[in-house]
């Protein structure tokens, strides 16, 4: 297990993880010795997401797979990667499980077709969506709406900084110490209403994705001196 790993989270559950995002988180917080639930509404997919991210290692990793209630129940901290069409089902669904937990947010208000044009919810983002829902006994972040599945899967250092906004600075500080473990680098955005910002920039960069055939834009934070 990584020496890196915070004290306080063993096992992370990764709710609506069968997606390409969800997957490559998982494979990186895995990588760095955490234990992982995959959460899905069906077990079996969940099982078969879990089957494929073990195969990418040539070792025993602690991947499992469950529903997203159960997987909400076990994990120490919880991921939430899902469409935003399934934003608000999800949330109420699993409220009970998450009471007291951070709970780190990876939805982005896309509103198909126009997904490179800004579309953000009455409650002002996907975030204080969650918040509001959740309740405040819960501990919202907002994290990794800015890089792409694309080089979450590769082992290769990633161009691209993660912006951190939410609930309590020492919450967002538990999130950035698990950014440092999945390899990448983060940067304390502020609070939760900040992630309105943070979220809107994802269709700016399927925009420029479109626009000049790339796959994997990104941002990164300059000015700052850069961690080691």
């Amino acid at each position: 297990m990584s020496e890196q790993v915070t004290p306080e989270i063993k096992t992370i559950s990764i709710l609506g993880g069968t997606g390409k995002e969800g997957k490559g988180l998982a494979y990186r917080w895995a990588k760095a010795g955490y234990r992982i639930v995959i959460g899905s509404r069906q077990a079996e997919k969940a099982k078969v997401a879990a089957d494929s991210i073990r195969e990418l290692f040539d070792q025993p990793m602690s991947v499992e797979g469950k529903t997203n209630p159960e997987a909400a129940q076990e994990g120490d901290l919880i991921v939430m990667t899902v469409p935003f069409s399934a934003h608000t089902a999800m949330l109420e669904g699993i409220k009970p499980y998450v009471q007291g937990k951070i709970f780190v947010d990876v939805s982005v208000p896309l509103v198909p077709p126009k997904v490179t044009k800004v579309q953000m919810p009455q409650a002002g983002s996907a975030a204080q969506e969650a918040q509001k829902i959740l309740g405040e006994d819960v501990f919202v972040v907002a994290a990794f709406q800015n890089i792409s599945y694309e080089n979450l899967l590769k082992d290769e250092d990633v161009d691209c900084d993660i912006l951190v906004c939410g609930t309590g600075k020492a919450n967002r500080q538990v999130v950035l110490s698990l950014v440092k473990d999945a390899g990448l680098i983060g940067w304390d955005a502020g609070v939760i209403e900040n992630s309105v910002v943070v979220e809107g920039l994802t269709s700016i960069l399927i925009g420029l994705n479109k626009q000049y055939g790339v796959e994997a834009s990104g941002i990164r934070i300059t000015g700052i001196e850069r961690p080691e």
